[in-house]
């Protein structure tokens, strides 16, 4: 797994938040990680716990404001990526950035191939599975879809905070 502090793949970008140490094939996850919940932490400990290293991708503010409105991210790109390094089940964290409307897997396969990673996880349900699949495939890594918390989500916990208020 190489490691350079940043790498762009075709439209999209990667910046290492905080880099990977070990050398095998790791399991990659991308997301929002927007407003950190239990499910999140179930999830990526359910990873880590099968024995490879974990690297996390973050989407940057700009992607995430585009698909989820103007009011998200919650919180900014560079301080989701150091929540998520925190937790012990993490070991590397990587911020994506590049044109909001650039989603397709063929992208995310060029930016994630220097990482050669072993698997792609994700949750059940996830409305990105079958692009996730093939980004996978085209990869030569596992797919790993794993159990969602039900009822733990950040629209959900954002809904119940505003509510509250």
């Amino acid at each position: 797994m190489t490691s350079p502090e940043s790498a762009r793949a075709g439209e999209l970008e990667l910046r290492w938040s905080s880099a990977p140490s070990a050398a095998s094939t790791p399991v990659v996850v991308t997301g929002v990680f927007d407003v950190l919940h239990v499910g999140h932490v179930r999830f990526l400990r359910s990873i880590r716990e099968r024995g490879l290293p974990l690297v996390i991708g973050v989407e940057d503010d700009e992607r995430v404001s585009a698909w989820k409105g103007p009011e998200r991210p919650v919180n900014p790109a560079d301080e989701r990526a150091e929540v998520l390094s925190a937790l012990r089940c993490t070991d590397a964290v990587f911020i994506i950035s590049g044109p909001p409307e650039v989603t397709g897997w063929d992208a995310y396969a060029d930016l994630l191939r220097p990482l050669a990673p072993s698997a792609l996880a994700f949750t059940i349900g996830d409305p990105y599975t079958e692009a996730k699949r093939h980004g996978a495939e085209a990869l030569g890594a596992e797919t790993w879809e794993l159990p969602l918390t039900p009822g733990r989500s950040t629209t959900s916990a954002l809904g119940r905070l505003t509510t509250s208020l």
